[in-house]
């Protein structure tokens, strides 16, 4: 029998199936880069399935839908938040800790704007629906709610309440722009330019909890 032509051959080999190690993991690192790039516009499923070079139906065997991948994102985003508050608050004094939690928060939140957006946006308060995220957000406020009560045991709470309100607060101003183009001075205004944000909650902080105003910025 004469031999079949190798390019015959290639014609008729059936294409190899493509091979994720950890296609949900993939799915969740590659949704995180695109809201890193280029915001949640044009996030699909079949969008990242394309990236990842999977059929279009292989995302669903992880994921129910488009939310369901986001919750996803925004729990990985809420334990690395996590992670880093945590690292923050081993700071050996209580009052250290906490200016190093609230610095953290805005400069994790910097790092990953569309991310943190994703985080407290309307998924937030449907996190009963999604377990994993609702744990994640509540050990990321956990770690923030121990620090405040070694500082303050009898007022905990009410310190870390009011250290959140302040470290999101500056935050958000500063992912949308708001402190460029003030009425200011000139002066100002070019303080304003320099201004690190993580670094003004910092002294902010400092102030409410009356203490002297540190000197320099954590090391990040």
């Amino acid at each position: 029998m004469p031999s079949t032509p190798t390019s015959a051959r290639r014609k008729r080999a059936a294409p190899r199936p493509y091979h994720h190690g950890d296609l949900r993991a993939a799915l969740l690192a590659a949704a995180a880069g695109w809201l890193d790039e280029h915001g949640e516009q044009g996030l699909t499923l079949r969008e990242l399935a394309r990236a990842a070079g999977v059929s279009h139906a292989a995302p669903y065997h992880h994921f129910a839908g488009r939310e369901e991948l986001l919750a996803g994102v925004a729990e990985r985003a809420f334990d690395r938040l996590a992670d880093t508050l945590a690292v923050a608050a081993g700071a050996p004094e209580a009052a250290h800790a906490l200016l190093d939690i609230g610095e953290a928060y805005v400069h994790e939140a910097l790092a990953h704007p569309a991310q943190f957006r994703l985080m407290f946006g309307p998924l937030l308060a449907r996190k009963a629906e999604h377990p994993g995220l609702q744990r994640a957000a509540e050990r990321a406020f956990v770690v923030l709610l121990e620090a405040a009560t070694r500082f303050a045991p009898e007022r905990g709470l009410e310190i870390a309440l009011a250290g959140w309100s302040l470290s999101h607060g500056a935050a958000n101003l500063a992912i949308d722009g708001a402190f460029g183009g003030l009425p200011v001075a000139p002066a100002q205004a070019r303080q304003l330019a320099r201004l690190d944000a993580g670094a003004l909650v910092r002294r902010m902080a400092a102030g409410l909890l009356q203490l002297p105003a540190p000197s320099k910025a954590r090391r990040r």
